[in-house]
Formats: C-alpha cells, structure tokens, sequence
C-alpha cells in the first residue's frame, strides 16, 4: 500500500515525463523531495489545497493522479482472487470472476477491469491466471494430487488446458516443474 507523502501519477512514464512535472511543481511553488517514474515524494503528507493544485498541473500536462479508493480497490480484487485460488477448502467456485468481484465489491466489473488494468498494467484476467498457475506450482510440488485432480480442484476445463496455460506462462510442462520446479512469492507476481 502507498505511503501518505507519496503521489502516484498515472502516465508519467519517461524522463522528460519526470522533467515536466518537476518543473510545474517548482513553478507552482509546491515543496517535494524527488519525482520517480509514477511517483512524486513529499516530506509531510501534502494538504487539501496542494492536492488540488497538484492535481490541476499535472492533468494541465496530460497526467493524472491515482486516487487512493482506486488503489484500494486494486488490493481488495487481489486479496478476493488470492483467498478463491490458494484459501478455498474445496473446488473452487463454479461463478466467473467477473461475477464474483462485481458482487462481492458491489462495483461493476468494467469499473473494476478499467482500474486493474490502468494500475497493474496487465488484466484481472492475467492476473488470475498467474495465482492459478502458482496454486499449480505448490500443489504439485506437495506431491499429493495428479494433474487431473489438480485442474479439477482450480477448475479448468481439462488437464491438457491447465497444462497448456502452465506452458505458456513458465515455458515448462508441469511434469517437467515436478522435477525441477520452485515458486516466486505471492507478493511478487
């Protein structure tokens, strides 16, 4: 989660992007401690009024702030998707995504695909697919269930689909995994 005395900054993407904003900022007489990509650092948490004239400069320059409920949201989509694919007792739900956040939100799914993808830079799509595929990794690597069962437990429409995801996004079969496989930590992917 964001820190109070950062900004986030949407399409500030480049140098001359940073050097843009620097510029306003020191125009305009607002005090900060270094502009990354994305990101303006204050000292202190900026007030009201300079997050209003914030944000006036840099839509001026064709940027826009990240609001904070947009960041919450974010989390609260990958916290549902984490707790379905790697917390459920059982088989995962029958439900698509799409429904399942929506309701459980209570946003509409577009709102909620728009904002994912504007601060995750890929989809709730890809992003689900990612968690599947490391709930794969540890399943197999506890030996218990086939691949069968595995696609069955995270529901895939047959094992040769989970299969074929697994290959895309690893570049290895499952098999191949089982022999030599390790997992990145949730909160890297």
């Amino acid at each position: 989660m964001e820190q109070k005395n950062i900004v986030s900054v949407k399409n500030m993407v480049c140098d001359r992007c940073i050097k843009v904003v620097k510029d306003e900022l020191i125009k305009n007489n607002i005090m900060f401690n270094f502009i990354e990509l994305g990101k303006i650092h204050f000292e202190t948490s900026p007030s009201k009024n300079q997050l209003l004239t914030l944000k006036t400069i840099v839509e001026k320059e064709g940027f826009e702030i990240v609001e904070e409920s947009d960041l919450k949201i974010v989390n609260q989509i990958k916290t549902l998707i984490i707790q379905n694919i790697f917390h459920q007792k059982h088989k995962l739900f029958n439900e698509n995504y799409s429904t399942f956040l929506s309701s459980n939100l209570k946003i509409e799914y577009a709102h909620l695909s728009r904002i994912f993808s504007e601060l995750e830079e890929r989809t709730i799509e890809n992003y689900i697919i990612q968690q599947k595929i490391e709930r794969v990794k540890e399943l197999i690597s506890y030996n218990e269930l086939t691949i069968s069962q595995i696609s069955y437990e995270l529901n895939y429409s047959s094992p040769q689909h989970l299969s074929r995801q697994f290959k895309k996004i690893t570049g290895i079969t499952p098999t191949q995994y089982k022999n030599i496989g390790s997992r990145e930590k949730l909160d890297t992917i």
